[in-house]
């Protein structure tokens, strides 16, 4: 089975055939996502559970050659091997997760828990990641982005994190891409057309701050 990005590629080529053009410094799929910040009994931050939803021309693209029982119905365990590949190529990209406890860096592990479900005529990858060992700090930051802009993460209106088992004195703060982004995407296209776009989707990256006392 190909890789998402072999996925992210071909799709690319289709509406490129399909004679949509597309700027070089504009992603190509669009996410909707949901996210939980996960703790343990003693107040340690231990992972990240995700769910990301993939817009409709995508959705329908990544189920091509998929062999189903029922028509028009993906089953989890149909899904499972697309699922397997998805997580498997998203560690060369970090994952698109960036944390930091006070101020270093931290590292996460392989996803867990990963399945694919289809509803609504899209894709949504559901998964795990947990860190490689469990932090208690005064502040988690976490950012959720594509370096190339490739792909865009735009988080639930309604829903779109969660804190799970944190301390209660432990208070959250989201940041969404603010006004300002398309200032400084214009300010940023030359240097992105030059070929410095090695982490222009930081501009666009949802952000999520816990301080605990």
């Amino acid at each position: 089975m190909r890789t998402v990005m072999q996925r992210l590629l071909g799709f690319v080529l289709l509406i490129t055939a399909l004679g949509t053009a597309a700027a070089e410094a504009h992603p190509h799929v669009w996410i909707t996502a949901k996210s939980e910040v996960v703790y343990a009994p003693d107040g340690s931050m231990t992972g990240v559970r995700h769910a990301w939803t993939f817009d409709d021309m995508f959705s329908t693209y990544a189920l091509q050659g998929i062999e189903t029982k029922t028509k028009g119905v993906y089953t989890r365990e149909e899904l499972a091997p697309l699922a397997q590949t998805n997580v498997e190529s998203l560690k060369d990209f970090a994952y698109f997760t960036f944390a930091k406890a006070d101020g270093k860096k931290e590292k996460f592990n392989e996803p867990i828990d990963y399945y694919l479900e289809y509803k609504d005529s899209a894709l949504t990858l559901h998964f795990v990641l947990p860190l490689k060992a469990p932090v208690t700090s005064k502040q988690l930051a976490l950012e959720v982005f594509d370096p190339s802009y490739f792909i865009d993460f735009k988080f639930d209106d309604k829903d779109p994190i969660k804190l799970v088992g944190a301390p209660a004195a432990c208070q959250m703060k989201f940041q969404r891409p603010n006004d300002e982004t398309a200032n400084t995407q214009r300010l940023n296209e030359q240097n992105f057309m030059n070929g410095d776009n090695s982490n222009y989707g930081a501009m666009f990256a949802n952000k999520i701050t816990v301080n605990c006392p």
